[in-house]
């Protein structure tokens, strides 16, 4: 039973990386390997295909069959405030630590006329993030980000006529767990087109693209056990107060190991839940913060992102520096992580999200590099969004229930005990 549910949950993952090192060893044994390169170009092109209903059809209809009250609408108001505010802290620290330790020294052969799109003034910017010229224009895969803003209205608007009772909730609802499927045959394929993609890449700009995912990896999981023993300890402070520190440590192993296991925030759900109530935690702000978490709450996906944008500068040898860009990549890095990470292959999509931004004439090199980076450092990542969510529980308690919640917690279990 455990190797099978082992199986099931790194199963995919091991026959990616399988792929990987299999494409690199012929890739670096065999010149003529370029020749595999349409296995990777067919996975890309099918997930290019299928990222516009995908996107909307998961937004949307979350959106729409969402159900809150007063006190609920202020948990998830403060819960998702909350969510950003951490995920652009994270940035913060992970681009601190790309310019301190670039993750890639030299550029790969044959990449530095690469540039990226830096024309638009930060307003346009802020405009082209938010909104499309036309409806017709949403359907481009090139306007994600507005596409995610068009369903986030469209299933508010769906929400107010009747959420998952009116028809097109339902609709939206089944055309959601379709993609979900579509998604995972896709994914089937995922091990060979990385066969082929690093067989033809490694042939083509040589043995420096082990080096320099090495490198990248020594610096991501150090970061994440350090994050853990530095900012959840912080955050748990300020929002529990005294005692709230010990009383996080002590709760928090068992979230922590069982997303590390599983390698997914969902499955971490009931373990949180658990948690939170042998915490004291108010039962209607842990049953919002946790699954809500489990969809939006990513400090190590925005570490994460930011590693794949610095990563990919370094391979096309463009300057990673600059506050505009640094506040482009922040805002990239915390939007396609908090507004993905909850839709099917969501970091697919994020990281295509990412590529079409920073690289939109060098998709079908920056993509594959991004989703390699983000197969690889998917354990802690999961580790650091998943135990989050029981942290940032503390802080939303805070200033839904008063900051002295968790003292009147203790001493109301206390009593209950005597």
């Amino acid at each position: 039973m455990a190797k099978r549910n082992f199986m099931k949950n790194y199963g995919i993952l091991i026959a990616m990386l399988f792929g990987i090192i299999s494409g690199c060893v012929v890739g670096a044994f065999w010149p003529g390997a370029t020749v595999l390169k349409p296995l990777g170009t067919i996975f890309i092109n099918l997930m290019f295909c299928i990222v516009v209903p995908l996107v909307f059809t998961s937004i949307a209809s979350s959106v729409a069959n969402m159900k809150s009250r007063r006190r609920a609408g202020k948990i998830m108001g403060t819960t998702i405030a909350t969510f950003l505010i951490t995920g652009a802290i994270a940035c913060v620290i992970m681009i601190f630590l790309m310019k301190l330790i670039p993750p890639v020294l030299t550029p790969w052969s044959g990449m530095e006329s690469v540039t990226v799109d830096d024309q638009k003034t930060f307003s346009d910017l802020i405009v082209n993030f938010f909104t499309a010229e036309d409806f017709v224009a949403l359907l481009s895969r090139r306007a994600m980000l507005p596409l995610i803003v068009f369903a986030i209205i469209f299933g508010f608007g769906v929400n107010l006529n009747g959420g998952s009772e009116c028809l097109t909730g339902k609709l939206l609802n089944d055309a959601s767990n379709c993609m979900m499927h579509v998604v995972r045959i896709i994914t089937y394929y995922a091990p060979i087109a990385f066969f082929g993609f690093f067989a033809d890449m490694v042939a083509t700009y040589g043995s420096q693209i082990t080096a320099d995912y090495g490198r990248a990896l020594l610096v991501y999981y150090p970061l994440c056990f350090v994050y853990i023993f530095t900012a959840f300890p912080l955050f748990a402070w300020f929002g529990g107060g005294k005692g709230a520190v010990k009383t996080m440590f002590k709760h928090i192993f068992r979230p922590a190991v069982t997303s590390l296991g599983t390698c997914s925030s969902v499955a971490t759900i009931p373990t949180n839940l658990s948690e939170a109530e042998d915490t004291g935690i108010s039962k209607d702000i842990a049953e919002i913060v946790i699954p809500l978490g489990a969809t939006m709450h990513m400090d190590g996906s925005c570490f994460a992102c930011v590693l794949k944008i610095a990563f990919l500068f370094g391979v096309f040898g463009i300057p990673f520096e600059g506050v505009d860009l640094f506040a482009k990549v922040i805002l990239v890095a915390v939007f396609s992580s908090v507004g993905m990470s909850g839709i099917p292959g969501g970091g697919y999509i994020g990281e295509f999200i990412m590529c079409s931004i920073f690289f939109p004439d060098s998709m079908a090199i920056a993509y594959p590099i991004a989703i390699t980076i983000g197969n690889l450092v998917d354990p802690p990542a999961t580790m650091i969004n998943s135990s989050g969510d029981y942290v940032v529980s503390y802080v939303v308690s805070r200033f839904v229930d008063g900051k002295d919640w968790l003292q009147k917690a203790v001493a109301a279990k206390t009593a209950k005990s005597a």
